[in-house]
Formats: C-alpha cells, structure tokens, sequence
C-alpha cells in the first residue's frame, strides 16, 4: 500500500516497487492520476490496484486496507506518503489551513498505521514506513504546521515502535524516513501566504532516491532512514549545536524558499484536487550544481561553528 501515490514519491515508489515484481495499492484523491501510475506499474509487470481515498477519513482509510487486502489478499507493508503544505507564519495561516495540514500529515499516518496492523497482525506480518521529513528533526520558517506534524509522525513511529516490542510483535516493523529537499510538485502545489513565489531550498535529490530508501527499509527494515546526504548533515548539526544551527537554517530557509517573483494568496491543494498534470518530478533539475554549493557552505558554516563551541567548552571545563 502506498498514500499519496498520484504523483512525486508516492508514485517514485509504486514505480520502484513494481520493477521489483511487487502487487501495489495506489491511494490519493486524483483517481485519474492514479490510474496512470497503476498503467506504468502494469507495464513494468506488477499487479496494481487503484483506490482513491482521503486519508483524513479515518472510515475511509479502514475500507481503503479491506479493499487492498481483497485484491491481492494479504498485506506485507504500507507505505505512509500522503503530505500537503502552507507556508506562512503562524499569524498568516488560518486555523482551518493549520488544522488541514495536521489532518492530513499527521492524523493521515496514524489512521494509515491502525489499519496497517490490523491486517499485519493477521497475517505473517510486515513493515509500517512513515514518510516524514529532515523537519521531523530540524525545523525551517514559514512551515509551521508541516513542521509540527512531520515532528508529530516522528514521535508517531517512536512510540507504536515501542508498543510493538513490549507486546512481543517482532514481525512487525516501524520504519521512518526523512529526506532532504526533494524534486517534486510538492512546492507548486502548496499553499502560500507569503507573498512570494516558492521554491525547493537547495540541494534538491530526484524522488527515485526516496523510493529507493523506502523500499531498502521493506525489505531490511531500520528504525530510520536519511534520504539524501543534506539530511544527514543537517540532523548531525542540530544535534551538535542546537541554537547555532537553528539561526543559520532559519536565515537560510528565509533566503532561499522563495524565488524573485510576487505570488498571491492560495491554498493550493490543501481542500481540493490539484487539476494539473501529475507528475514525478517537479522540474527542479537545473539548480542541482549551485544547490550543492549552497548546501557545502552552509554545512562549512554550521561545522566551523561547532568547532569553536567545542573549544570553548573544553577551555572553561
């Protein structure tokens, strides 16, 4: 099973997972998306199925897992992908936008991961991977309610991990990734508050190298997973140095998620379908060389200062 599959990761993994010869059950709103990444997956070989659901239903998500269990009559993993955005600050995003995002975000993975274990624990077994985020760990401004629930779906999986284990399931696994900055349409379809146009802050990783990841951890399954070297680097940094790096991210991130030109006011796909093209990929591809400039010197700068924390310290000990 795969949420959020229509378009971006979700269909990078359905894609990747049909190579290998695995039945997929695709979810989303875009029924008509949907089908056109099950017909890709028929023509790699692998069986698909197509459920449109919303993953805010908590009903609907329960019919979703029956149903994907009915066609190919068990269930070995899923695949927590579904994601929306708005950037804003707090006071710019309404709280029935602020509410959304966690709906679908968090609420969505928790709705996915009960109807999950309902049919592992009948059957032999399996793996839970929540897609979260590098922001499950760090944060950025202006994603105040995807910073919450990416926080939210990271703690999410700590803790069902840690119930599975007290209650003896060993069979069944709790995976999370986080990657960096990925190529998707996740930034046009966002919602934007901010006034300005939006884009992917650098350095930007193709989908394939999330769906890859995800389906490393289907079959050797991890408690969690980077996605893209950023990532790594970025989660060592705050951990090292906290209050350093949240001031550099933050002025980073307030720099480079917008681009030169003014954009009104939207919701994006928050409420409703996106009526665009779905794709994979989010047309990203020509800022990669000045992206890892960009990302070199802003782990130069972050290490130099842990450098000189760490000297200071061990001077005053």
């Amino acid at each position: 099973m795969v949420t959020g599959a229509s378009s971006g990761i979700g269909a990078a993994t359905a894609l990747e997972l049909a190579r290998r010869g695995v039945s997929v059950a695709l979810a989303a709103r875009r029924e008509d998306a949907l089908a056109a990444v099950a017909d890709e997956c028929r023509l790699l070989g692998a069986r698909a199925a197509v459920i449109p659901t919303d993953v805010t239903d908590a009903a609907a998500v329960e019919r979703l897992a029956d149903q994907a269990v009915a066609a190919f009559g068990r269930l070995d993993g899923w695949v927590n992908n579904a994601a929306v955005a708005t950037y804003g600050t707090l006071a710019e995003v309404s709280p029935e936008e602020f509410r959304r995002v966690i709906e679908v975000n968090l609420l969505g993975v928790a709705y996915g991961m009960r109807s999950a274990l309902r049919h592992l624990r009948a059957g032999e077994g399996g793996v839970i991977v929540n897609n979260a985020s590098v922001l499950a760990e760090v944060a950025m401004p202006y994603l105040t309610a995807y910073n919450a629930a990416k926080h939210g779906v990271r703690g999410l999986s700590d803790t069902v991990r840690q119930e599975l284990r007290l209650s003896g399931e060993r069979d069944i696994a709790v995976c999370t990734v986080l990657p960096a900055t990925i190529d998707t349409p996740f930034f046009a379809h966002a919602g934007n508050h901010t006034g300005r146009s939006l884009t992917p802050p650098p350095p930007i990783y193709p989908p394939q190298l999330v769906a890859r990841t995800i389906v490393g951890l289907l079959r050797r399954p991890r408690r969690e997973a980077y996605a893209g070297g950023a990532a790594r680097l970025l989660a060592l940094q705050w951990r090292m140095l906290p209050g350093v790096s949240e001031w550099l991210l933050g002025r980073y991130a307030a720099k480079a998620q917008f681009g030169p030109r003014p954009a009104a006011n939207t919701t994006g796909n928050l409420f409703g379908e996106s009526h665009d093209e779905a794709s994979i990929s989010g047309g990203w591809h020509g800022r990669r060389r000045a992206a890892l400039r960009t990302s070199a010197a802003l782990g130069l700068a972050a290490g130099a200062a842990a450098v000189v924390a760490r000297r200071y310290a061990q001077a005053h000990r």
